[in-house]
């Protein structure tokens, strides 16, 4: 059942914040609370050392503090959060990181390295989805409780086993599974040895300016203000209704039931233009759409047919007259926001110089091939029109679109020959995108990393080996020099051309001020949202 204001105040959950009023006509939401209406079906738990989807992230951004965050406004400089400063070793292997006392718990209680130190070894120990952010570093349950240490109430000093890039250190402990959590809360609600994970899952017990009162799974979520944190939210409530389509959540917002809608798509976004009670909110995402040839298919071993592919597509025409405001072009392994990014698109559509590649192959009549893609929009508009631009050129491409499931179960078998496919990266840090698209040290079926490089057999071992350095170097400049030489290697030799970057577009009511969004869920905050 779909959580209606009616029955918000029928079930009490707003008799807290005042009445609501139901006229059509003078819909408003309640004083003090930001209704957003967005799609949350995929929330699993909002344990900072378990979750890892879109919603659950976003509502952690906003419950959890790490003990650092990038600059919002500056996202390639690292600031303070939990910690006022850190210091690091010169050979980069030892974090001391020096923590405020005001930042409160719920509970009134400071936060402190004890809580630090429990935050960061239990998601190690527990290890849950997005664990490998922080093992990848060689933290492991054995050696955590030596490695991962609080050595007076407000300092914490973690060493780590291997060398790695400060710049990449520094981003993972700014992912969600960097939440600290309140030690003695969560061991009080422990069950087992699960070190509060249950209790967790529905519950939250951090220090950021909300905390979760109520979550209904495929229905809401409700954020309470933090009544001791370090600045008090704008609001002191968040209501985040789950309504799946963007056609929904438009009708709601124009009524007055809901202040933010979230999952707009283009036409959608476009039809507000002329609206004088709404308003456009947008920031570029990291979410990425390519198209991957397999090189174990036979024309796409070849390095002219790779290149040949860069060259068919329309890109601007896709972006231009399928998704405008909700993608831009970006042709580059990193978004833009990215550190490391080389914001240049050098491809074009260039029929005649593709075809001249594809002769040069061996294959000036062309070839045939699959395109597996998503059946739903705008995955399937855009492969309709690669199929037509790759027809231009001589490569028939027949269209199957199927589940996201059906999709990516082939890829990750690797028994696609083309593939239309959207990427995230894990943690805000170039590492995550160059490892994946990059690094294939073993094209083998026995790998221990199944990436997109090796789910499409592409083996290079200079850019395999350029991965590895750049995510040990300590010098931030040489490390993004070598992103960028990776770069222009990939645009080279890679069976992948990256087409667009998603931009994250929220339509809100002109009341609203404050709404901040992100390039990632970790970076949407609710904090400063207010209605005039």
């Amino acid at each position: 059942m779909m959580l209606t204001r009616r029955a918000l105040m029928a079930s009490g959950a707003a008799a807290a914040i005042g009445p609501v009023t139901t006229g059509r006509a003078n819909a408003a939401t309640p004083p003090n609370t930001i209704v957003i209406a967005m799609q949350i079906d995929d929330i699993i738990s909002f344990d900072p050392a378990q979750a890892y989807e879109f919603a659950d992230i976003e509502a952690g951004a906003n419950i959890y503090r790490k003990l650092v965050t990038p600059d919002l406004e500056h996202l390639s400089t690292m600031g303070p959060d939990l910690a006022e400063r850190w210091d690091i070793s010169s050979d980069g292997k030892t974090f001391t990181f020096h923590l405020t006392g005001n930042a409160l718990f719920p509970s009134g209680k400071a936060a402190t390295a004890a809580d630090a130190e429990f935050s960061l070894r239990r998601a190690v120990t527990l290890n849950l989805t997005p664990g490998f952010i922080l093992t990848q570093f060689g933290f492991t349950k054995d050696n955590a409780a030596q490695l991962i240490r609080a050595t007076d109430t407000h300092t914490l000093v973690m060493e780590l086993p291997k060398p790695a890039a400060t710049s990449f250190v520094l981003y993972c402990l700014s992912a969600n599974v960097g939440g600290i959590v309140e030690k003695e809360t969560v061991l009080a609600h422990q069950e087992k040895d699960d070190l509060g994970n249950k209790w967790l899952t529905g519950n939250s017990a951090g220090n950021g300016p909300y905390q979760l009162s109520s979550w209904q799974a495929d229905d809401h979520v409700i954020l309470d203000a933090n009544p001791h944190a370090a600045a008090a939210p704008a609001s002191k409530r968040i209501f985040i209704r789950h309504v799946k389509e963007g056609s929904e959540q438009l009708l709601l917002l124009r009524r007055g039931d809901i202040d933010i809608a979230r999952n707009l798509d283009s036409d959608q976004i476009k039809s507000i233009t002329s609206d004088p009670g709404l308003q456009r909110i947008t920031s570029p995402t990291t979410n990425q759409m390519y198209v991957a040839g397999n090189e174990g298919y036979a024309p796409f071993a070849k390095a002219e047919v790779r290149e040949a592919l860069k060259w068919a597509i329309d890109y601007d025409g896709i972006q231009n007259h399928i998704v405008p405001a909700t993608y831009i072009v970006n042709q580059g392994v990193q978004p833009t926001t990215m550190l490391g990014a080389v914001n240049t698109n050098p491809f074009k559509k260039d029929p005649a110089k593709a075809k001249q590649l594809l002769a040069k192959a061996g294959y000036a009549n062309g070839f045939d091939a699959t395109l597996d893609h998503f059946s739903e929009h705008p995955y399937s508009d855009i492969a309709a029109v690669l199929q037509a631009d790759l027809a231009g050129v001589g490569i028939k491409v027949s269209l199957l679109p199927g589940t996201r499931k059906q999709v990516l179960t082939k890829m990750r078998a690797r028994q696609h020959q083309l593939l239309m496919n959207e990427w995230f990266p894990d943690y805000f840090d170039p590492n995550s995108n160059a490892q994946a698209f990059c690094a294939n040290p073993d094209d083998s079926d026995n790998s221990k990393l199944k990436i997109i490089a090796w789910r499409n057999h592409f083996a290079n071992k200079e850019l395999t080996d350029e991965v590895d350095q750049a995510a040990q170097e300590l010098d931030t400049q040489k490390r993004v020099a070598l992103y960028n030489k990776m770069q222009q290697q990939f645009w080279d030799d890679s069976p992948i051309a990256f087409m667009l970057q998603q931009n994250a577009v929220a339509v809100a009511r002109k009341d609203v001020a404050g709404f901040h969004l992100g390039p990632q869920s970790d970076f949407v905050r609710y904090g400063k949202t207010r209605k005039s």
